[in-house]
């Protein structure tokens, strides 16, 4: 079969599209066929060696794909061939024709959800769930602001906290990434590259500024959001790619809390929780991710340039 290899940590062109041999299902495992796989910007990082966590070279990247199941292992439950599955987490990688995945990492994939959007589910849907709900400790009726709302983490953010019945504002870099930012529940939809946008937000908010922000790009807005976050307010860190310098006052005037996260961190019953949460708001429809890029296996690269180097729009997708 035919998957991405990675033979040493670099740029882009480090991603080989090679043949391998077909993966079979040990106790507890599943094999899934890859109908897309999800590229998400910690790929990116961990393909230069730059990540917390390096995995062993050679080896395949992705965490994220969207398929039927070929086969299982022995001791495995509640899940057969023939199933649509998305998967959270994988063993042998997801940029290839086929993966193999721990049977708790499975998850089902409803009908009214294509393999492409089950591809972008489990990074974005639940890193967006646990910042707001587990993390944030978000509550209806707050005001949330999304830093960088028109990717695959924002547009998840924007409708579980619409879904969660909080006032929802978020940012995108573009006219079309802010329309789109509207159209999938947000109240506002400001334009971060506008020198007055913060000022429109605390008009917005009465000046009182909002209750949590999920901030996507930390070394550049961090600054910004201790200014703005309402009294007791929170931010949470979901992307960084850098150093910044921050006034400690802005947080201490505010009772304030700056908040990290990163998925690994999340145990597997959290894990089990979180992800039954998300299959249900993508059955009942008030989760749908969507898709910005379709590109074949073989344009990975490419994919990789664009989900750093391109304005967020939406998920960007493999299809083996």
């Amino acid at each position: 079969m035919k998957a991405i290899r990675v033979h040493e940590f670099g740029g882009p062109e480090v991603l080989k599209l090679e043949d391998v041999p077909e993966p079979k299902a040990g106790a507890w495992q599943v094999v899934v066929e890859v109908k897309a796989a999800g590229v998400n910007p910690y790929d990116t990082y961990m393909r230069q060696g730059t990540y917390a966590i390096k995995p062993d070279l050679p080896y395949t990247p992705g965490s994220d794909a969207a398929g039927i199941v070929e086969s299982v292992g022995e001791g495995v439950q509640g899940v057969a061939p023939g199933d649509r599955v998305y998967v959270g987490g994988t063993i042998t990688g997801a940029y290839a024709q086929k993966t193999v995945a721990d049977a708790w990492q499975v998850h089902p994939l409803p009908a009214n959800i294509s393999f492409p959007q089950g591809a972008g589910v489990n990074v974005p849907y639940a890193t967006a769930f646990r910042a707001l709900w587990r993390i944030a400790h978000a509550q209806s009726g707050e005001t949330v602001f999304i830093h960088g709302a028109s990717g695959g983490v924002g547009i998840a953010a924007v409708q579980l906290a619409r879904a969660g019945g909080l006032t929802v504002i978020g940012t995108g870099g573009t006219e079309r990434g802010r329309e789109l930012v509207a159209s999938q529940g947000a109240h506002y939809a400001l334009d971060h590259r506008a020198p007055g946008y913060l000022d429109e937000l605390r008009k917005i908010t009465m000046g009182r500024g909002p209750d949590v922000i999920l901030e996507m790009l930390a070394n550049v807005n961090l600054a910004k959001d201790l200014s703005v976050l309402a009294i007791k307010g929170r931010v949470v860190v979901i992307g960084n790619r850098g150093n910044i310098e921050i006034n400690p006052r802005e947080i201490m005037q505010r009772d304030a809390a700056v908040l990290g996260m990163v998925l690994w961190n999340t145990s597997r019953p959290e894990l089990a929780s979180i992800h039954a949460g998300i299959v249900a708001g993508l059955e009942s429809g008030s989760l749908r991710p969507i898709v910005g890029k379709e590109l074949p296996l073989a344009e990975a690269p490419q994919a990789h340039r664009a989900v750093i180097e391109q304005s967020a729009y939406g998920k960007i997708v493999l299809v083996p």
